[in-house]
Parts: structure tokens; C-alpha cells; sequence
């Protein structure tokens, strides 16, 4: 497990409350883990903070797994 999806499970956990156990790049944030719009935006919030990077609205509002996100860090990261 890289320490990006590492990272963003903590987010994710801070924001959601959930178990870190449930959250895999498959996992959505609405239907797997029953997070609501501004949730995700906490998360895109979380994300921006931790790793330093500015998202897109456009591209963010697009986000909706788990896996999504990851891409969306590492694609900020090496930009």
C-alpha cells in the first residue's frame, strides 16, 4: 500500500467516521460509504491540505471512488 492511499484512508476517516478496513480503490464515497456532496468536498478540502496541491472544481466534482481520488493526487503531485 502506497503512502498516498494511506494518507488519503486518513482523510477519509477524519471526514466519514468509517472504518479504514471498508475503504478500498474500488470503495465510492456516496454509495459504499454514504458521504453526501459536501462530505466529498471535505475530502477534495483534506486532500488539497495534506498534500499540497490545488484540485480542479471541475475535475473534483467528477471524483467518485476511492480510486479517483488517488489518481486525482497523483496527477497534482507530478504536475
Amino acid at each position: 500500500m502506497d503512502m498516498e492511499f494511506k494518507k488519503l484512508c486518513s482523510i477519509i476517516v477524519d471526514v466519514l467516521g468509517v472504518d479504514e478496513d471498508e475503504i478500498t480503490v474500488d470503495t465510492t464515497f456516496i454509495d459504499d460509504l454514504g458521504a453526501d456532496s459536501l462530505d466529498v468536498a471535505q475530502i477534495i478540502m483534506g486532500i488539497e491540505e495534506e498534500f499540497d496541491v490545488t484540485v480542479d472544481s471541475d475535475v473534483a466534482s467528477k471524483v467518485t471512488t476511492v480510486g479517483q481520488a488517488l489518481e486525482l493526487i497523483k496527477n497534482a503531485i507530478d504536475d
